[in-house]
């Protein structure tokens, strides 16, 4: 079978083995998992989450060679899967197929994608996570088309998806992520202002496709509205506390495991939670001369950092992290014990937990 048969099929996947999961068994205690990579495999997704890969690159081949090669390097850099693994754990809220829930889980992890390269070209970033991006591997006109390829691909998935709501649910998210580009923090104060517009940046950039992802699993598994609506909250207040640590991770994280320079944020004059808190509690004309200050002496920049640490910025933003998590844990309440319902709260527990 060519690679272009390939890609037409609506849905590849192939038998893994038993020792080639993308997660580790479960070792130790198994009251509770000791990390994300042990809750997924508790819940016994670790093979869904291996086809769900294989389905990835296999939507990437394409009769562009550009797009493939960008497409699978796009793919191969995709990280955790932690919006996939969402919508999976949904879906086993209600009654779960696999085959029902891929396309679904696919699209989310499509639109992420798209997202990230179309970001990545916009803000001239030389890397994510580590990875050099599409657009500094080829150029700027590769990385526009493999977004725009990744965003035509998300859609077909769409329209693969047993519940037309799901095109809705993602068509919004979409929407609300390109919105809130273009919204972004305009300055630290006053403290209200600029709370408002950091949560609305937080929940159009992040949280919306949590949400989007968590709702699209939830309707492939048969839920009703009020099920369907309670865990788009739960990825809501997720995608929130996500994009908090996130966001502390910049100020109190390292290059070798952030792939990028702490207080990269405040260089690039990128307004987050810890700063406004920090700018809240001692206004520092230091603190203030340094955002976008992207010629700062490295001395310079660690005073800062030491400054927002020393204010209460980080403990504040966590704090709200945390009050995030309780809230996506609590909307869980209405669904019966389960090895999924358990995995959505460990994971929602160690976003809290995560160094990068």
């Amino acid at each position: 079978m060519s690679h272009s048969e390939t890609a037409s099929l609506p849905f590849v996947t192939s038998p893994v083995a038993p020792d080639t999961d993308v997660y580790p068994r479960v070792q130790g205690d198994p009251a509770r998992a000791t990390s994300a990579r042990e809750a997924l495999a508790k819940a016994g997704i670790v093979h869904d989450l291996q086809a769900l890969e294989e389905l990835l690159l296999t939507r990437t081949v394409s009769h562009s060679e550009y797009i493939t090669r960008a497409g699978a390097h796009t793919v191969q850099a995709g990280g955790k899967r932690l919006r996939a693994a969402l919508a999976i754990l949904a879906a086993r809220l209600g009654t779960y197929r696999f085959e029902q829930t891929a396309h679904a889980a696919a699209a989310v992890e499509l639109i992420h994608a798209a997202s990230l390269v179309h970001d990545d070209l916009v803000d001239h970033t030389l890397r994510r996570r580590g990875q050099v991006t599409v657009h500094t591997l080829w150029d700027n006109d590769v990385a526009l088309m493999v977004g725009d390829y990744f965003f035509a691909l998300a859609s077909a998935e769409m329209a693969l998806c047993p519940d037309p709501r799901i095109i809705t649910y993602y068509a919004q998210a979409v929407q609300t992520i390109v919105e809130g580009e273009l919204h972004p923090v305009t300055d630290v104060s006053p403290f209200a202002v600029a709370m408002r517009q950091y949560l609305y940046k937080t929940g159009a950039k992040t949280a919306a496709l949590f949400e989007a992802g968590c709702k699209a699993g939830m309707a492939t598994g048969g839920g009703s509205e009020a099920e369907i609506e309670a865990l788009g909250q739960y990825g809501y207040e997720l995608g929130t506390a996500f994009q908090i640590v996130d966001d502390i991770l910049d100020y109190t994280g390292n290059e070798q495991t952030l792939g990028k320079p702490a207080g990269n944020d405040l260089r690039e004059g990128t307004i987050t939670l810890p700063l406004i808190y920090a700018i809240q509690q001692a206004d520092s004309p230091f603190l203030r001369d340094m955002i976008g200050a992207s010629d700062a002496a490295s001395d310079q920049l660690q005073h800062a950092l030491h400054l927002i640490e020393q204010s209460g910025g980080i403990a504040l933003a966590r704090r709200d992290a945390e009050q995030s998590i309780a809230q996506a844990i609590a909307r869980l309440d209405r669904f019966a014990p389960s090895p999924a319902r358990t995995a959505l709260i460990e994971l929602a527990e160690f976003v809290l937990e995560r160094q990068a």
